[in-house]
């Protein structure tokens, strides 16, 4: 597998420049592009089509909840990740709305950034139990789905066994951790997510995690 190409989206240069050298140093990561705010992202984008963009949230111009919506409408195989100053940010979830497949305190040690970033190329979401937590609590609502306001036909129902992942992803463990616990193959936890994502109609962890949390199939860590 080739090395993770990542844009960088920040209005701080100094910080932006910071970043990039860590992740330069790495050899499976590749810095490819930067921008200094949402509509320079988007044009950047375009251009390069990384794998991954780190997206601040406040930015003069377009901030990046804004972004993250248009470049998840035009480009949604781009994963966006959001570099946030608190787990109190209140736009962030907005963003989980738009897409983010994770967020990223701006405090985090190097290594754990690091560590984050190549589990999301396993499919896995960078997001604290803690944030998780909230953000499944301003998600809480009756057992009914978004779009219809029924509730969700049995065919879709989430198994025992998927419940049970998405339970371990809502308590912050990894896909590895997940396979171990229940005493399967990563590649069986990676197959059971895409089953749990096509049975919810979401695309990623974390919106998954949500939809099953407003259908009452599993509880906050």
């Amino acid at each position: 597998m080739g090395s993770l190409r990542i844009m960088l989206v920040d209005d701080s240069p100094l910080f932006r420049k910071g970043l990039s050298g860590l992740l330069s140093s790495c050899p499976d990561m590749e810095v490819i592009g930067e921008a200094g705010d949402g509509l320079e992202a988007m044009e950047k984008a375009r251009e390069f089509l990384p794998d991954l963009v780190l997206m601040d949230i406040y930015m003069p111009r377009c901030n990046g909840l804004e972004a993250t919506r248009l470049i998840k409408e035009e480009m949604p195989s781009i994963k966006i990740v959001m570099l946030t100053v608190s787990e109190d940010e209140q736009h962030l979830f907005e963003t989980v709305k738009a897409g983010a497949e994770g967020f990223v305190l701006k405090n985090v040690e190097p290594e754990a950034l690091l560590q984050m970033l190549r589990g999301l190329s396993r499919g896995e979401a960078p997001i604290s139990p803690s944030m998780a937590t909230k953000i499944l609590a301003e998600f809480a609502q009756p057992h009914q789905t978004r779009e219809t306001g029924r509730t969700s036909p049995a065919t879709d129902r989430l198994t025992e066994r998927e419940k049970e992942v998405l339970q371990l992803i809502v308590e912050g463990h990894s896909n590895k951790e997940i396979a171990s616990l229940l005493g399967v193959s990563e590649s069986t936890v990676k197959n059971r997510l895409r089953n749990i994502m096509d049975k919810l109609h979401v695309y990623n962890r974390i919106q998954a995690a949500i939809r099953a949390f407003q259908r009452r199939e599993i509880s906050s860590p």
